[in-house]
């Protein structure tokens, strides 16, 4: 300590000088600690979400919860009744202790299904002193049955006829089928393409399936089957996508899909656009627009979207930057950020219990979400209304809050990360506030994407460039149907039995939104 008192400078100016040295190599060490301590927590961090993703539950936990309990009381229904079995078939040797179970109300059987009578045949006679019995009524117990596919052959006879006059043969013109020389029918067509890319049922296991019915479907014919019902339904396919791009507002996003390539497997791109103008009350049907890409450049959205200037709502993906370029033509499309996926980044966070911050965050989102849950469904006008008195206040609270807690934090924090990705678009996400189109959330898009995502495990990969075309279109008829209400399968048997002398004029007529008008009186007679 006295050769460091010794060291010191006698000079008053020399004194002053050395401690602000000291001061700021202090601070410039303390701000060091600092950004490292940030650093520090983290990598903490992302080192327990990728835990969590791997040993944890996921984000979006509760549809794993609802299944758990409801295989647990699967299991329990299944242990109570067994018991309640092996206790009836005991009762007759040992004693058991009665016991009454409580079983659940049963419903009715489907009143629309064809009901077969078997009468159990009465005693002609009184058992007891013989004489004639009368009929007091009866008793009925409803059985739900199932009978097991059947196939069949549909034969189609054309009698010719030859004149006895002038001996000219008369014959009726053949009848249009479904594709060109195949004996394929429209309804077995339809369960092909739907179980194919509604159900993600490969060729190769439907192929198998059928087998053991007994029918021999090799997969190349069924691939051909395939290729053909694509070709025939593209009209209709152009028909939706004139009807996509020709909306307000629009939903998109992309998923990932594996594609065969040589010897490896490559990540392919399916893209889908939703036009859904049912949350404003808009009178146009729903449709689904669907493409494939080998890559996620931003080349393909600006294809897809080459001629439309309306409203995209869709995340933070770059590729989209140069349709909101003012420079664009004919007119650059305005930009809508979802709130989910805003919301999705806290919710991460807050989840893993490691941020108050983020579980104030979701908790104040989740406040405009329920407001917004209100309007679905009601005019642009009211919306605007409700939302001007109702949730604009919220937002600017949220807007302070956020800019607020953000200048206290690290830039390292993943918190920080959260808030910057909503307040560097902010003119996005408020956007909402000055357009009722616009709504909260991308949902409708992430809706339609779901069924390829959950059935990626089944196919395992497209076939070909070729193939994820194909699949794409297929994703366009099926997802426009079911955004309309309509049974996938049982349309695109109508459609393909009707298709091929169907007038061009008025193909319109054979699409899901009309298709279920034309069925409705049908129904009700």
């Amino acid at each position: 300590m006295e050769n460091a008192l010794d060291e010191l400078p006698d000079d008053i100016a020399a004194l002053k000088a050395a401690l602000l040295a000291e001061r700021g190599a202090r601070r410039k060490a303390e701000a060091t600690a600092s950004a490292s301590q940030a650093l520090i927590a983290h990598l903490k961090l992302l080192i327990a979400k990728l835990r969590h993703e791997q040993y944890g539950q996921s984000a979006e936990r509760g549809r794993k919860l609802l299944d758990q309990l409801e295989l647990q009381l699967e299991e329990l229904e299944a242990d109570t009744t067994e018991s309640a079995v092996a206790a009836e078939e005991k009762a007759d040797t040992s004693t058991v202790q009665g016991f009454a179970r409580r079983r659940p109300v049963r419903a009715p059987l489907p009143a629309h299904l064809p009901r077969e009578r078997v009468v159990i045949p009465a005693p002609c006679a009184c058992l007891s002193c013989g004489g004639k019995l009368a009929k007091l009524g009866e008793d009925i117990t409803e059985t739900l049955e199932v009978v097991p596919r059947q196939w069949k052959v549909i034969q189609t006879v054309r009698e010719k006829f030859s004149c006895r006059a002038c001996e000219k043969i008369t014959q009726p013109p053949a009848p249009f089928h479904p594709i060109a020389r195949a004996r394929a029918g429209a309804s077995l067509l339809a369960m092909i393409l739907y179980a194919k890319f509604g159900e993600h049922q490969p060729l190769n296991r439907q192929s198998e399936t059928y087998a053991r019915e007994g029918v021999e479907l090799d997969v190349s014919t069924l691939a051909d089957w395939v290729g053909a019902c694509t070709a025939s339904l593209a009209p209709l396919i152009e028909l939706i996508r004139r009807h996509v791009l020709a909306a307000e507002r629009l939903h998109g996003d992309d998923t990932t899909v594996p594609v065969l390539a040589k010897d490896k497997t490559v990540i392919g791109r399916v893209w889908a656009y939703v036009r859904d103008d049912r949350p404003f009350a808009g009178p146009d049907p729903p449709a689904a627009l669907f493409f494939y890409s080998r890559n996620r450049n931003g080349e393909h959205p600006n294809r897809h979207l080459a001629g439309y200037a309306g409203i995209l709502q869709a995340d933070a993906y770059a590729g989209f930057g140069d349709l909101y370029d003012a420079r664009r033509r004919p007119s650059p499309i305005t930009e809508a950020a979802c709130w989910s996926h805003g919301r999705r980044k806290f919710f991460a966070l807050a989840d893993l219990g490691k941020s108050p911050l983020a579980v104030e965050a979701v908790r104040r989102i989740d406040a405009i979400f329920a407001i917004e849950r209100e309007i679905n469904g009601i005019a642009v006008e009211q919306r605007l209304a409700i939302r001007a008195e109702r949730i604009k206040p919220l937002v600017g609270e949220l807007e302070e809050w956020m800019r607020t807690e953000r200048a206290r934090l690290s830039r390292h924090a993943d918190i920080s990360k959260a808030m910057d990705y909503m307040l560097k678009r902010w003119p996005a996400f408020t956007r909402v506030l000055d357009d009722g189109r616009i709504c909260l959330s991308n949902n409708a898009v992430e809706r339609a994407l779901r069924g390829i995502a959950l059935g990626r495990r089944a196919w395992l990969f497209a076939g070909s460039d070729r193939g994820g075309e194909r699949a794409a279109a297929m994703y366009t008829l099926i997802g426009t149907a079911k955004l309309n209400g309509v049974d996938p399968q049982a349309w695109l048997a109508d459609v393909l039995r009707r298709i091929a002398d169907h007038p061009v004029s008025r193909l319109p007529e054979l699409l899901p939104w009309n298709w279920k008008l034309r069925q409705i009186p049908a129904a009700a007679d």
